[in-house]
């Protein structure tokens, strides 16, 4: 990006670290954690690779809705390409206000929310989600017609189950 700031940065040595490099945003600053026996010249190298890192982390994170509806429009084609006009959405957002789902859809208006905590969250289970909302769009209920629909994605067990996990370990209750 031309024109942007470096952030401020906070280099923390430990002395119970022997290899490990770790960074994370504290509001505006960047806090950046290595050995305390690294040397000035390996603390530049790693500074400079974590702020990259995490550049990189937060450039992915901000998906936009445009980038989803893109999204759902290659996953139509690819898995709902017979149902494509049932499936098209007419509107696909991120939203900040979904404890309990991973993604929600209102067939009645055809409008897709996902939830922002999968943001972060690996394409492929991304996919899955939005997968699922836009099955919903071609059979609102959970019958066996619509879990056909969504068993066209590859890696929907895998997903089903990284959701699980990711549920479980945090104590979400979700709903469907």
């Amino acid at each position: 990006m031309a024109g942007a700031r470096k952030p401020v940065v906070e280099v923390r040595r430990s002395q119970r670290r022997r290899r490990t490099v770790s960074a994370y945003r504290d509001g505006e600053r960047v806090v950046v954690l290595i050995p305390d026996q690294f040397s000035r010249a390996e603390e530049t190298e790693w500074v400079d690779r974590m702020l990259a890192r995490l550049a990189a982390r937060e450039e992915r994170v901000c998906r936009s809705d445009a980038e989803l509806l893109g999204r759902a429009r290659r996953l139509i084609d690819r898995y709902l390409s017979e149902h494509a006009a049932l499936a098209m959405p007419a509107s696909v957002r991120w939203v900040t206000n979904q404890n309990g789902r991973w993604g929600s859809c209102t067939p009645a208006d055809r409008s897709i929310r996902i939830s922002h905590r999968i943001q972060e969250m690996p394409d492929w289970v991304v996919d899955y989600v939005l997968l699922h909302e836009l099955a919903h769009l071609v059979v609102p209920s959970h019958n066996a017609r619509f879990w056909e629909l969504v068993g066209r994605y590859p890696k929907t067990e895998r997903a089903r189950g990284y959701l699980e996990g990711v549920a479980a370990s945090t104590g979400l209750v979700l709903t469907d």
